[in-house]
């Protein structure tokens, strides 16, 4: 099996959904492994983790998209810390 990288962490599935889906868009493929049990939002330690993961070798390439993406965000709403 490919060697997979994790390329996110966080408790906010909405974000973990949209960056699988800016990652997908740029045809990198992406794993999603929560700890969530649903329907219940529970976020307490671990039970609220989720986790994106990458192929090895798309993480550059991930990495890159990711970067582009928070810096045109952090343009478009005027923040210059980026």
């Amino acid at each position: 099996m490919t060697d997979w990288v994790e390329i996110l962490f966080t408790y906010d599935e909405m974000e973990a959904q949209i960056v699988k889906d800016v990652l997908e868009s740029a045809d990198i493929q992406v794993v999603v492994n929560s700890m969530k049990i649903m329907p219940y939002p529970v976020s307490i330690g671990r039970m609220g983790e989720v986790r994106l993961l990458v192929r090895r070798e798309d993480v550059e390439k991930a990495e890159r998209i990711l970067k582009a993406t928070k810096d045109t965000a952090a343009t478009e709403n005027g923040d210059n810390d980026s």
